[in-house]
């Protein structure tokens, strides 16, 4: 008998409601509902705009009323960024978005009241300024009235899971993403806690990545003439729902989720904390089952996402085939670009600032728009040979093929860059990993699948995976050397 669930994605820039449908033997997804993302600058500041998003997730609701009976809701959606709830329940203020520059001077200050080393060493995150530590230390440090009048911090998947259900929890994947969880024991760190003078009162119980937080309140029921529906705790980080729908049958394996954002790293049962992982600051992620995902967040498709941003602005609007094809065209492995380079993070003119990456690195500008996509694209794909050897050293292990998985894979071109820049094969699909995991997930959490690898097994038979295996090796070598004298 077919089971159907409802899964709710939210990326950086947009969104949108997918029924799954699971007939005991392949998963079937269809969009009912897609929508933006657009955060909303207000006096100096960068917000979501959650009140509209969540209308989104009720126009979700009653779009899905189509596919018959909805078994059950999951979300997911990015890290670290949160909401801020009363005692009366009431959301204080709009999140802030982790591009705003309030956390900037954040990670030094936290040096000051923590040792870096033993930060590193109880939470094995990755310091990134945007991390949730580091808004919340901004708060204390700049706005401790309204950090005073907080009951509970609730983390976006959860946020929305809350005005759903009333429920305020956090589920383990999302609470790994915010440099307050004692990676071992897979609880908030008081160590921590204590240490940044952030109130404990205000982090909720963390459930298991996989379980029921709730059902629809009554007053969302009748606004949407909807029977109660169980809304789960999926991975509530987006990451770990993709990670559910890599196809790969081995135990020891290299994923790729690629999108606005790219995190490369593999799978493990314990976490990986040593001066080796703090060096290369290699973040421990939890997943389904507790498990760790070890791996480097590395700045993805927002370098060409943006620069289309600004040639439209200019008033060349181009699709990503379009991109694509004019970068194919273009010279290869001329000049690169450090994706992670604190110039490339904010919105703007991305490719100007392309430009002035190359001409402050002595190597040749592009100027043409082929050109700069092509060097994202090749940069990108030498970025994620770094991170697979810095894995590697720490694993000791070796890999032989890269699942990649998530919007990235629709380009060919950054494809088979990865297998040239990797020298192994990659194996691209499926492009909808996040939904499809999120879709596992709730039927993992009624029990209709059982396991993880059944999940994988299911997910492999109904997607299309596309293989690409490298390509001019010798020529990418010589190029990677070049690469690795630019990185910041």
């Amino acid at each position: 008998m077919e089971k159907k669930v409802l899964a709710f994605d939210f990326g950086a820039s947009g969104g949108r409601a997918m029924c799954g449908t699971f007939d005991g033997e392949k998963i079937t997804i269809e969009e009912l509902h897609r929508f933006s993302n657009d955060p909303v600058i207000l006096n100096g500041t960068m917000y979501w705009d959650v009140l509209r998003l969540f209308f989104e997730i009720k126009q979700g609701l009653i779009k899905a009323k189509k596919c018959g009976k909805i078994e059950s809701i999951g979300i997911d959606t990015w890290g670290v960024d949160f909401g801020l709830i009363d005692s009366e329940g009431r959301l204080l203020e709009n999140p802030v978005h982790y591009r705003d520059s309030r956390t900037e001077g954040m990670l030094a200050e936290s040096f000051k009241m923590i040792d870096k080393q033993k930060f590193y060493e109880i939470t094995g995150n990755q310091f990134m300024e945007i991390n949730t530590a580091f808004q919340l230390l901004y708060l204390l440090k700049n706005r401790k009235d309204l950090l005073d009048r907080a009951d509970k911090m609730i983390l976006m998947p959860d946020l929305f899971n809350y005005f759903l259900t009333g429920a305020k929890k956090a589920e383990y994947s999302i609470a790994s993403t915010t440099q307050l969880l004692d990676a071992r024991k897979g609880q908030w760190s008081d160590e921590v806690l204590d240490a940044l003078e952030l109130p404990k009162h205000i982090f909720p119980e963390i459930v298991p990545t996989g379980t029921k937080v709730g059902e629809l309140t009554d007053e969302i029921c009748t606004e949407l003439g909807l029977d109660k529906i169980d809304v789960m705790a999926v991975a509530g980080h987006d990451t770990q729902c993709a990670l559910v729908a890599v196809p790969a049958s081995e135990e020891d394996f290299i994923f790729l989720s690629c999108g606005t954002w790219s995190l490369l790293g593999t799978e493990l049962a314990e976490p990986i904390i040593n001066d080796k992982s703090e060096y290369y600051n290699i973040t421990n992620e939890g997943g389904y089952g507790r498990k760790i995902s070890f791996l480097k967040n590395i700045i993805g498709l927002w370098c060409i996402q943006e620069s289309r941003r600004q040639w439209i602005r200019e008033g060349q609007e181009y699709g990503f085939g379009d991109l694509e094809i004019m970068a194919k065209e273009a010279p290869s492995l001329r000049c690169f670009i450090d994706p992670d380079a604190p110039e490339f993070t904010p919105a703007g003119d991305v490719p100007g600032r392309i430009r002035e990456f190359c001409r402050r690195t002595g190597q040749p500008v592009p100027e043409s728009i082929g050109e700069v996509v092509r060097c994202i694209n090749e940069s990108l794909a030498m970025k994620y040979r770094h991170a697979m050897e810095e894995i590697k050293d720490c694993t000791g292990k070796d890999y032989q093929t890269v699942y990649m998985v998530g919007g990235g894979t629709q380009s060919a071109l950054l494809c088979q860059f990865t297998a040239n820049a990797c020298g192994c094969r990659v194996s691209a699909g499926p492009v909808e990993a996040t939904v499809l995991g999120n879709v596992a997930l709730q039927l993992m959490a009624s029990g209709d699948i059982k396991s993880l690898g059944e999940a994988r097994e299911i997910i492999k038979r109904s997607q299309d995976i596309k293989i690409y295996e490298p390509q001019n090796t010798a020529e990418w070598d010589e190029a990677y050397e070049r690469f690795k004298k630019i990185l910041v």
